[in-house]
């Protein structure tokens, strides 16, 4: 038979049978070619899901970090050692929804906390023990000690004071210390004094003693309302009406300009850049005109046009023109040398002299005022204006509650609010609750996740102002200085003229760096690991109820990172994999002790977010 003959049964067309006759199937396949598996193409094979893949999909239906860190566990007591699995602690969803979704209800927990108050906070703070007295006694003899040798040139002497300084420094902060310690060689800087006279063109506010207090006033004898709030910059030129559509169907504006022309983008990226300290200012102002010690938690987001603006919660309510009056008179000067003009350009850039150690001009090999001597000279003139002067646009206004509205930002692509009609918001409400899940809506996407571009026009003004931000110093440190002939501090032969690598700067963050959420420090009086911890507390409460309780994991380990040349450090999906085995154990364990203990704490627990 030959190889023809042979191909003529796989193709259908005829059979062979053993004894050599020939048959046509008319296109049959045979039981037997049946059971053979289909045969595979290299783009079938390259479209199957890895085991990392399965392992992170898995990873999500049990609610475990996706992207788990290795980490080494030690027990120096027995001597056992083993690896361990430390979540990523993203806030965003697009990485790890499991640790986005805690960090979200902590930061949900925190705003409820703290919104309706109706006691003071209490801050305790210990009394320094005889033992941290000793050893800063020490220290401060020591630390004239080496002064004294310092002034007598005598290195080696200083040089055995430093250690032992060093050693009295760590062994203070072990003892349990807030904040930092100063340097035995630092230098306070000078104190750059400024006028304190307001601008002409804006009103003035009224001032008085800032209280203690807190929390808000009580209306009838029983209600005591807190407010909520949105603000937003100025507009920058017209914006479009169309090209977009909300969640309801209804048509709003996508953010892009009428005419880019005419569109003030140099303004609307300074803005964007000095937003924190528009906004910290206005805390301030708030403070001294309420005459209280006014609490804020306040998330910022950007709005389609590119500005960001910010939603806030107030603890306690004030007058509605007494907030319109700080909102009208409030602005923030940037006392930076000006940068108007550019002097250099991409093509033409400043170059690193290394033997004056500074940057010099390309063409004459002239040093660069540095940012402080022009900052220095700045002060020398008397009637110098500012290099920006941010402020709140005019249609900051807060949100009226009886109306439904929601002020979203300033192009009102939420719908309508009327303004100077401001109402407060109760503790436990319907309103509250959604106040809540509105602030913290956001915060599990990323900036350039919001600001996903509908249409090819917003997409366009989204690089004009990203380009204008390439031109825009963030910092008394960004490179971008040298563009108007201005080394910026700390420069090296590294920097790269005219280009910094800041967040501000980059095309998915439009200018909204630092934080998304801004919390003042008396609003729950609890960090969020206080938080997070109270969470882990009531759970191990529920389990000691039912006699189930255990004692910490990490007790009497100690836990470090892993290092890069360890043979023995698990792979990711094991490391998710022994994660998964571990919560199911940990929840089988917890549910089995909310039913034993009944439904009013299952009520509490129902209650509280997710977040161990």
């Amino acid at each position: 038979m030959t190889e023809r003959q042979r191909g003529c049964g796989v193709n259908g067309d005829t059979a062979v049978d053993p004894n050599g006759s020939t048959s046509n199937t008319g296109g049959a396949v045979s039981a037997d070619s049946a059971d053979t598996p289909a045969r595979q193409t290299a783009a079938d094979r390259r479209a199957m899901p890895n085991l990392v893949d399965i392992a992170q999909a898995a990873a999500e239906q049990y609610g475990v970090c996706r992207r788990p860190v290795p980490m080494r566990a030690f027990k120096p007591d027995t001597g056992e050692s083993k690896y361990v699995a430390a979540a990523c602690k993203t806030t965003r969803a697009s990485d790890c929804p499991c640790c986005a979704k805690k960090a979200k209800a902590l930061r949900v927990t925190q705003c409820h906390e703290g919104w309706h108050m109706t006691t003071e906070p209490v801050s305790t703070r210990r009394a320094p023990t005889g033992h941290q007295k000793d050893l800063l006694t020490a220290r401060a003899d020591l630390l004239a000690e080496y002064r004294a040798a310092r002034d007598a040139d005598d290195e080696q002497t200083a040089q055995g004071f430093r250690e032992v300084i060093a050693d009295l420094d760590r062994e203070l902060r072990e003892s349990g210390l807030q904040g930092r310690i100063p340097g035995i060689d630092a230098v306070s800087k000078p104190r750059r004094v400024k006028s304190t006279r307001r601008r002409q063109d804006v009103p003035n506010l009224p001032r008085k003693k800032i209280a203690k207090t807190t929390v808000g006033r009580t209306f009838a004898g029983k209600h005591q309302p807190s407010m909520f709030l949105t603000v937003t910059l100025d507009s920058y030129g017209p914006c479009h009406r169309d090209g977009a559509t909300n969640k309801q169907g209804e048509v709003c504006g996508d953010g892009s300009p009428v005419d880019p022309d005419t569109y003030d983008y140099r303004r609307a990226a300074r803005d964007a850049i000095f937003f924190p300290q528009l906004f910290d200012r206005t805390m301030q102002n708030w403070r001294r005109a309420a005459g209280r010690d006014v609490q804020y938690f306040a998330t910022v987001e950007p709005q389609r046009r590119g500005a960001p603006h910010a939603h806030i919660a107030i603890r306690g309510t004030d007058p509605h023109e007494l907030i319109a009056q700080i909102l009208a008179g409030t602005y923030q000067s940037v006392w930076w040398p000006h940068f108007d003009l550019e002097v250099y350009t991409d093509d033409r850039m400043p170059v690193w002299d290394y033997q004056a150690h500074a940057f010099v001009d390309p063409d004459s090999g002239y040093v660069l005022t540095s940012f402080d001597d022009a900052r220095a000279i700045m002060d020398q003139v008397d009637d110098v204006e500012p290099a920006h002067v941010i402020r709140w646009g005019v249609q900051a206004k807060t949100v009226d509650i009886a109306a439904g509205g929601l002020d979203l930002d300033a192009d009102g692509e939420h719908g309508p609010v009327r303004p100077n009609k401001a109402r407060g918001v109760l503790g436990g409400s319907k309103d509250a609750n959604r106040l809540i899940g509105y602030l913290t809506k956001y915060l599990t996407k990323s900036i350039g996740e919001v600001l996903d571009a509908p249409n090819e026009r917003t997409r366009r003004h989204y690089d004009r102002l990203h380009a204008e931000l390439q031109r825009t110093p963030c910092s008394p440190t960004c490179a971008v200085w040298l563009r108007y002939g201005i080394s910026p501090r700390n420069a090296t032969a590294k920097t790269q003229p005219g280009r910094c690598k800041g967040k501000a700067h980059r095309r998915d963050t439009l200018g909204l760096r630092g934080r998304r959420v801004l919390v003042s420090r008396r609003w729950s009086n609890k960090t969020l690991p206080d938080h997070k911890a109270d969470r882990i507390e009531f759970v191990r409460q529920v389990l000691g109820a039912v006699g189930a309780a255990k004692q910490a994991q990490s007790q009497g380990w100690i836990v470090r990172l892993t290092e890069a040349s360890d043979p023995d450090v698990p792979r990711r999906e094991q490391l998710i994999f022994s994660a998964i085995a571990q919560r199911t154990v940990w929840q089988n364990e917890y549910n089995t002790a909310l039913g034993l203990v009944g439904p009013p704490v299952v009520q509490q627990v129902s209650d509280m977010p997710v977040a161990a």
